[in-house]
């Protein structure tokens, strides 16, 4: 691990000044991916900011009706919280289904949404990585690609992004608050929030230098039944193959979203717009475009299982 300065920041707006004053600045809160990455020499930030003692750990009502979830607020404590286990109750399954308790002890609600993928030749400094060192070119395409994305990919980039989180938030209509380092707040709504890679892999998510994640902003609930289903190589402390994360109203219509499968949670309006056809149609167009490889070819039809099953599960799908 490379030297590096440390500071706590006393705001969100110093910390977000911080970061932007200070090249190679990285904020730091439950540390589960960074310090792993730092480790390797994969990332090398030359400062840190420890966020922990900015106050962002409260899940509030907002006026509306929604849910405010602070940026610091662990997972556990979020997958435990009893309006979210009412109302959210996607969002709580997603987080029991990721990592073990002791990483969600640590792990924040803002961390999370920003975890780095886990492609191994990300994690293979020794390979070529477009995410790591742009322009080095992507291993993986001609690779070990079986855990990686049929969907979004590009020529330069075929990771897909590792959280469960994101992808109930995803179903959810989240908004992403954030501070910059003048003092401006914004929400970006999570269907903003993550960039597919295009030519430039190495930028994930349309933050800004310096800005900072404060909370997440969830609408007043809608009802249904929620579910979110993981398929993984082992039954925990593993990445999902494929994981459907879906809202079933009464009526029948309702929202889905994909994991594993892209750089970013995967939903499509046309197959929600789909749902009273049936099974058929919605996969159909979840996963139209989709360009496996000959290794992970597997998942177009685990995703369209998996999807069969999820809609099975809920009552006003049935028959």
């Amino acid at each position: 691990m490379k030297v590096f300065s440390y500071q706590k920041a006393a705001s969100p707006a110093e910390a977000a000044a911080a970061a932007l004053r200070t090249p190679g600045a990285r904020f730091i809160a439950g540390g589960t991916n960074l310090l792993d990455l730092m480790k390797l020499e994969i990332e090398t930030p030359a400062h840190l900011i420890d966020v922990n003692g900015l106050a962002l750990d409260q899940v509030e009502a907002t006026k509306d009706g929604g849910l405010r979830i602070g940026a610091l607020v662990r997972n556990t404590a979020l997958a435990a919280h009893a309006t979210v286990r009412r109302d959210y109750g996607v969002l709580s399954r997603a987080l029991l289904a990721g990592a073990s308790a002791q990483l969600r002890n640590k792990a924040t609600t803002a961390g999370n949404l920003l975890q780095r993928t886990r492609c191994p030749y990300f994690y293979d400094t020794n390979q070529a990585c477009n995410k790591r060192v742009p322009g080095s070119g992507c291993s993986a395409i001609a690779g070990f690609s079986r855990p990686l994305a049929i969907l979004g990919g590009s020529d330069t980039c075929i990771a897909t992004h590792p959280s469960d989180m994101a992808v109930a938030l995803r179903v959810l209509d989240a908004g992403i608050d954030t501070v910059r380092a003048d003092g401006a707040v914004r929400t970006i709504p999570i269907a903003d929030f993550y960039c597919l890679p295009g030519n430039t892999p190495q930028r994930e998510t349309v933050l800004q230098p310096g800005e900072l994640i404060t909370s997440v902003t969830l609408p007043p609930p809608v009802g249904g039944t929620h579910v979110y289903r993981k398929v993984r190589d082992r039954a925990s402390y593993a990445f999902a193959l494929v994981s459907v994360a879906a809202i079933i109203l009464p009526d029948g219509t309702g929202r889905l979203a994909l994991g594993g499968v892209a750089p970013q949670p995967w939903r499509v309006a046309g197959a929600e717009q789909a749902l009273p056809a049936g099974t058929a149609a919605v996969n159909e167009r979840l996963l139209a475009g989709a360009k496996p490889t000959a290794d992970n070819a597997y998942k177009v039809i685990l995703a369209q299982r998996t999807v069969a099953s999820v809609l099975r599960q809920t009552p006003a799908m049935k028959g």
